[in-house]
């Protein structure tokens, strides 16, 4: 059987995915690792076991499949730095996009001209994410791992060197560290000069169709159930490939995920800069850029509540939890949740935020904070939807993925917040399948990406009673932030 192999290299986990040469998903393998969080506010991995767990999840599917792919496809999460030497052994754990040390280097840079010139040119929220921020809070706080650091790269990075030899980021990737000029492609020269850093440090650029010919006299000799001449396509990220692979990379259709956290992402033949929301735009190939912005508080805000206020979270307590909300009209008489329980990224990039209800009432019942928590999540996601389209065309279409979508209630809460026809679409693999489908595009296999026209997708309208009262409630919940932002910073 022909098929190509997406690999997405998550947080969490790795995902292979088969797809054969019609688009169809047909075959995964899920491979999962562990982080550590040895102070307040790290996030660190080992580059290692990310690695086998990269091997071992493609030779399981196909061991599965029983044949060699044409091709394989990479994806990988964002934002993470490993310091490595001349021959890419880690010289200390890898420091995720979750990780949070960096948070006043990044509230310093959005105070500064300079700052919003270097997001400008990058595309790059001013976030402690960001490796520009992390480089920096290593130079300042452990410069003995500084000085001594050949290159800092990215997780993808590191698996592409122990491949082939060689140093290259992709485009894409590049375009999510704050260090890449994302329309001259190439490294930014201000701010490597706030990093402390020269070009050299950093991997050599190349365009996310870039191919390696996998040859076992070079490659991982772990690696070796793999034929010589296979290719691998170096692909994007897995924001930007989360939209191909939610067939959300025309003009007008944008992609909203919810899982733990969320994400709004609209793609464009430009970059959608937005200074106050600080949205990114980020590289998907050679014509599109990927722009929206992300959100913290997703399906751990709903979790939190089942938890603490609601004594469980298994799928009955979710199935109840719904049930109580579809007993409540929808605005929850008044009653509000800003969730920023873990603080926020888009649009208000402020770690120390925190959740709120308000606007409680005598008539408020448990269902009514229930309700009140699913909507306080949607708003979230409608603030970055409405910073993307100041700037983007009209998006008159939401494809929306992640865990959320097994609840009816949450996907049409969401269409009524947004006003927007939604589309659910692949739910759990949308990275891996993106990475497919630029292997099996650059491969020659397909001359377009497709579409999404099928006629079993599930469609959502939104409820044009509903929507006028969410306007209402929604212009309320813009105040709320901006009205509380001094109270939780002092």
């Amino acid at each position: 059987m022909e098929y190509v192999l997406g690999v997405d290299i998550g947080t969490g986990s790795v995902k292979a995915v088969a797809v054969d040469l019609q688009c169809r998903s047909f075959e995964v393998c899920q491979r999962h690792y562990s982080f550590s969080s040895p102070k307040p506010g790290y996030h660190e991995q080992d580059p290692e076991e990310i690695l086998d767990a990269f091997i071992s999840s493609i030779r399981e599917v196909i061991d599965k499949i029983g044949s060699q792919p044409l091709a394989i496809g990479l994806s990988s999460a964002m934002h993470s730095i490993i310091p490595v030497d001349e021959s890419c052994r880690a010289l200390a754990p890898m420091i995720t996009w979750a990780d949070n040390r960096g948070s006043d280097i990044a509230v310093a840079l959005r105070a500064t001209a300079r700052g919003l010139d270097i997001y400008k040119a990058t595309g790059t929220p001013l976030h402690a994410m960001s490796p520009l921020c992390k480089i920096i809070w290593i130079r300042e706080n452990d410069p003995e791992l500084f000085n001594k650091t050949f290159k800092f790269i990215s997780i993808k990075e590191y698996i592409w060197h122990n491949l082939f030899n060689e140093f290259k980021i992709d485009h894409s990737g590049a375009s999510c560290t704050g260090l890449f000029d994302i329309i001259n492609r190439c490294w930014y020269p201000d701010a490597l000069k706030l990093t402390g850093i020269k070009a050299d440090a950093l991997s050599t650029p190349v365009p996310t169709d870039y191919t390696a010919a996998y040859r076992r006299s070079v490659n991982d000799p772990r690696l070796d159930f793999l034929e010589t001449g296979i290719p691998f396509i170096i692909g994007a990220s897995d924001g930007c490939l989360a939209n191909l692979g939610s067939m959300a990379d025309k003009p007008g259709v944008a992609a909203i995920t919810i899982g733990t956290s969320g994400a709004v992402r609209v793609a464009s033949s430009k970059p959608l800069p937005n200074e106050q929301a600080m949205t990114f735009s980020y590289i998907l190939d050679k014509q599109t850029f990927i722009c929206g912005g992300p959100i913290n508080n997703g399906g751990i805000a709903m979790q939190w509540w089942l938890k603490n206020l609601n004594q469980g979270t298994t799928e009955d307590d979710y199935a109840r939890l719904f049930e109580q909300i579809a007993n409540v009209p929808p605005g929850s008489e008044g009653l509000l949740f800003l969730p920023y329980l873990t603080g926020e990224r888009a649009p208000v990039w402020d770690s120390e935020s925190c959740g709120t209800f308000f606007g409680i009432k005598l008539q408020h019942t448990q269902a009514h904070f229930s309700r009140a928590v699913l909507e306080g999540i949607c708003y979230a996601l409608n603030d970055v939807l409405d910073a993307v389209q100041q700037n983007a065309e009209p998006i008159t279409q939401l494809n929306v993925s992640g865990g959320f979508v097994k609840s009816e209630q949450w996907v049409q809460t969401l269409a009524d917040i947004t006003g927007k026809k939604l589309i659910i679409m692949q739910s759990e693999d949308a990275s891996a399948v993106g990475a497919a489908f630029m292997a099996l595009k650059y491969t020659g296999t397909i001359d377009e990406y497709p579409s999404g026209g099928a006629a079993d997708l599930k469609v959502f309208m939104p409820n044009p009673e509903n929507a006028i009262i969410y306007q209402k409630h929604f212009a309320t919940y813009k105040r709320l932030y901006p009205a509380l932002k001094d109270v939780m910073q002092g």
